[in-house]
């Protein structure tokens, strides 16, 4: 299990493509096969994690957008972004 915090930066793994169907969001390891399906705000994690990397700065994106407590939005963060990183969707990255 990966061992992420808000200080954790991430990018999408190679082999890696994301598409939109019907307001939801599909993401496939073409290596490995591996297969996600996300939900409408878990789609908007993953647009934010690809634009800003760092999980702080999407955090407080998603703060921005929805009205929900910040613990509420941190924990679903956390939980995806460790979720996608141990089925290879996601890796994490050095800090710039």
């Amino acid at each position: 299990m990966a061992d992420l915090s808000l200080d954790s930066s991430l990018k999408v793994s190679d082999d890696v493509v994301f598409r939109e169907l019907d307001g939801e969001g599909v993401i496939l390891n073409l290596a490995s096969g591996i297969y996600f399906g996300l939900d409408a705000t878990g789609m908007r994690m993953w647009q934010l994690i690809d634009q800003h990397g760092r999980l702080s700065a999407v955090l407080v994106a998603l703060c921005e957008e929805y009205e929900a407590p910040r613990e509420t939005l941190e924990r679903d963060l956390l939980g995806l972004a460790v979720e996608l990183s141990d089925k290879g969707l996601l890796k994490e990255v050095p800090h710039p």
